[in-house]
């Protein structure tokens, strides 16, 4: 029997997107959590200002956070504003967590964050993907491949 898809999350505004993931890494599970964050925070996503391109997740006494992800101070925070860099809890079900918890420990892999987006309920999530790292041919083949698929379609477009 064939694997399921992934289901596609509800994806209503997409604030921040680690692009470079899907390169430097073979992605395996994906998961959506809910991140623990500041009022100071969510209005400053709201305005489209956060990266997480050098960002990371890790499991911790059985919790799991999000490290170095960047979300810039809001302009009119004054003192009630937060650190732009600090560590952020992430809201995933016990089961999740012991299954990333698993996966690391056992097979080598890492945590990678693909994005930060806002919900149809208004609600910041953030896309968790299971990643096993790439070596340097791997990431040739894969721009082989992604090249490939681009001129199949120019050819088709011509030709079809």
């Amino acid at each position: 029997m064939a694997k399921p898809r992934a289901e596609e999350f509800d994806k209503q505004k997409v604030v921040a997107e680690n692009r470079r993931a899907r390169y430097d890494y073979f992605l395996d599970d994906k998961f959506e959590a809910g991140i623990m964050l500041t009022g100071t925070e969510v209005k400053s996503l709201r305005f489209g200002s956060g990266t997480i391109a050098e960002s990371y997740a890790e499991v911790k006494d059985d919790e799991v956070w999000l490290i170095n992800a960047n979300i810039q101070e809001w302009s009119h925070g004054n003192r009630y504003n937060h650190t732009p860099t600090r560590p952020r809890k992430l809201l995933l079900s016990r089961r999740q967590i012991n299954k990333l918890h698993g996966a690391v420990m056992r097979k080598g892999m890492t945590i990678v964050p693909l994005s930060i987006y806002f919900n149809s309920k208004g609600r910041a999530k953030l896309e968790l993907a299971l990643a096993k790292g790439k070596k340097a041919p791997d990431k040739r083949q894969t721009e082989k491949d992604r090249d490939w698929k681009r001129q199949q379609g120019r050819l088709m477009r011509e030709h079809g």
